[in-house]
């Protein structure tokens, strides 16, 4: 008995059908039919990622304006990179979020408690190298969460996770060469 093969061809969806669906749900953007069927889990999370993001920034923006001694010009100067590179995060996020065909849930009244990290003023120079750290870590591993979650559904969600995920690690790796 011979075993059938089948053809490459048959593993995608025919030309014609491409363009009938694309002219069909015109509107629609970048979210196809293919696009996962728990799209508002992810806008979920996105918003989540955002909130924190943006937690992020104004707790080092706090930091850098009121951190002071002898040692206190270089750390500033961290805190500052961190929070204008956790902004672009939030860029980021908040232009995929339009992309899938939401909108970005920056609501200042409920922005801390939809944020995976604390805001955590810190009295001491050290308590606030720990505290930016302690939220680095909670975002990295929110980031490697989500990241599984999404696996190969969402490749372009995904890839830019990963790269805020580099810069994340990045940041904690850099505020525990700090506490040193």
């Amino acid at each position: 008995m011979a075993t059938q093969t089948k053809s490459p061809e048959s593993s995608f969806t025919s030309t014609e059908t491409l363009r009938a669906q694309a002219r069909k749900h015109v509107e629609d953007g970048p979210v196809t039919v293919s696009y996962p069927a728990d799209r508002e889990a992810i806008l979920e999370q996105l918003n989540k990622a955002l909130a924190t993001e943006w937690v992020c920034v104004l707790r080092y923006l706090r930091h850098a304006y009121v951190i002071s001694g002898v040692v206190s010009e270089p750390i500033k100067a961290h805190f500052l990179e961190h929070a204008r590179e956790e902004q672009v995060h939030a860029g980021k996020l908040a232009e995929r979020i339009v992309q899938l065909g939401a909108e970005p849930d920056l609501n200042p009244a409920t922005l801390a408690e939809r944020s995976h990290a604390e805001y955590v003023p810190g009295t001491s120079t050290e308590d606030m190298i720990r505290e930016n750290l302690i939220a680095e870590r909670i975002a990295v591993e929110a980031y490697r969460e989500f990241i599984r979650f999404l696996g190969d559904r969402d490749p372009t969600t995904r890839a830019m996770l990963e790269s805020i995920l580099a810069q994340e690690e990045e940041h904690a790796d850099e505020l525990r060469d700090l506490l040193k």
